[in-house]
């Protein structure tokens, strides 16, 4: 009887299996298939995408592609990759994604409305391309937008009142489009100048300076009349003798600061760091691969300190530092190089760094980038480099 039972128990599992085992394939590779259509519709004369394989279960070991912990994708980063062609609707399948970079190609085409489905969106970056036809009306369902930029296309049509109504946006940048109508300056458009609507000259409004047709033309500011001044029997006016007096306080004030600056400059040399917003800078993961931020690792190394320096070479310093769990790591600060996509390079560097494995070689556990710094994570170890290896130093074992 048990026999049997366990034998019918067995077949209804296997049952089961057969039954759900397509169904997890298919979710599980949803969001690969969405990415592969985009792939197919682009032109990628550099094999940006080459790794981008639709047999593998999930996208999250493509290039240019980071997942969460739930391997679900989160980002996706191709700016500056000469990619051209059109967008896909089925990104908007992409239901976890925050980033979605694809600033600096030649991408054509419109805009697709089904982007409006990425509700977890955080920023939306697609300046620097060719796109045509209207900002869909569909992009106000994103709550969470934080950063929208448009600019250097070759966008139509007015501007949707539905925007207005992301109150999380803080950067918006529209210009040098060919858009048309008023510029709304309800809602969050009332934080944002002139500047994020720029040579659009069909656009207009207060905020643009040109008022719209049929509209009451703007009324100009009062008159500056400036009040006479009150002559002291000296001769001279009181307003002269306050003004010198100020005038001097002031130089006096900045002089004697500015001389100690430069005083204590010239004893101790400086070295600057630039930070991005945290809004930019997430913790991703690739893999098991964190992404620091530029504070965490300044905090970690006491802002790079040269007490702090394990040491040095053509690629930049090393520096030792204690992360907030307490664990030791190296942190090496690559020389800053301009070069035109040096972001895609360096994280696709990075990428293929963190692939290699060896028992010899120290696995990468992390990586920072911001538009000024490139840093690589390492753990740190105590008995000595390669070279003090090789030259048979008794510290190392």
């Amino acid at each position: 009887m048990e026999r049997k039972f366990g034998g019918f128990l067995f077949a209804w599992s296997l049952i089961l299996v057969l039954v759900l085992h397509p169904i997890w394939l298919v979710l599980g590779n949803m969001e690969g298939d969405a990415l592969h259509s985009l792939r197919s519709n682009l032109n990628d004369p550099n094999n940006v995408l080459q790794s981008w394989d639709p047999t593998l279960v999930n996208p999250c070991t493509w290039f240019h592609v980071t997942c969460n912990n739930d391997n679900s994708v989160i980002r996706v980063d191709l700016g500056n990759a000469a990619l051209s062609g059109q967008l896909v609707p089925q990104l908007g399948q992409l239901k976890n994604l925050q980033y979605l970079e694809l600033y600096s190609n030649n991408i054509s085409g419109p805009i697709p409305g089904d982007l409006g489905n990425l509700t977890n969106l955080v920023s939306l970056d697609l300046y620097l391309n060719s796109f045509t036809g209207p900002i869909p009306d569909t992009l106000g369902k994103l709550s969470k937008l934080r950063f929208l930029r448009l600019n250097n296309n070759s966008l139509v049509g007015p501007i949707p009142m539905s925007l207005t109504n992301i109150s999380a946006l803080q950067v918006l940048d529209l210009s040098n489009n060919h858009l048309s109508g008023v510029v709304p300056d309800n809602g969050s458009f009332s934080l944002f100048t002139p500047i994020s609507f720029a040579n659009n000259l069909a656009l207009c409004g207060p905020v643009t300076g040109h008022p719209c047709p049929g509209s009451p033309p703007f009324s100009p500011p009062p008159p500056f009349v400036p009040s006479p001044p009150v002559s002291t029997p000296g001769g001279i006016s009181a307003t002269g003798a306050i003004a010198g007096g100020v005038a001097a306080g002031a130089a006096l004030l900045f002089a004697v600061p500015a001389l100690a600056f430069a005083w204590w400059s010239r004893r101790k040399p400086q070295e600057f760091f630039f930070d991005v917003p945290a809004e930019e800078d997430p913790e991703v993961h690739l893999g098991q691969l964190k992404r620091f931020s530029l504070r965490e690792l300044q905090v970690a190394t006491d802002s790079f300190s040269n007490k702090n320096i394990l040491g040095r070479g053509g690629f930049g310093k090393v520096y030792k530092g204690r992360l907030a769990d307490g664990s030791l790591v190296a942190v090496k600060r690559l020389k800053e190089e301009r070069t035109p996509g040096g972001e895609l390079q360096f994280q696709t560097e990075v990428e293929m760094i963190s692939m290699a494995v060896h028992r010899n070689l120290l696995r990468l556990r992390g990586f920072c980038m911001t538009p000024t710094e490139r840093l690589l994570v390492y753990p740190y170890m105590a008995n000595g480099s390669v070279a003090s290896c090789l030259r048979g130093k008794p510290c190392c074992h």
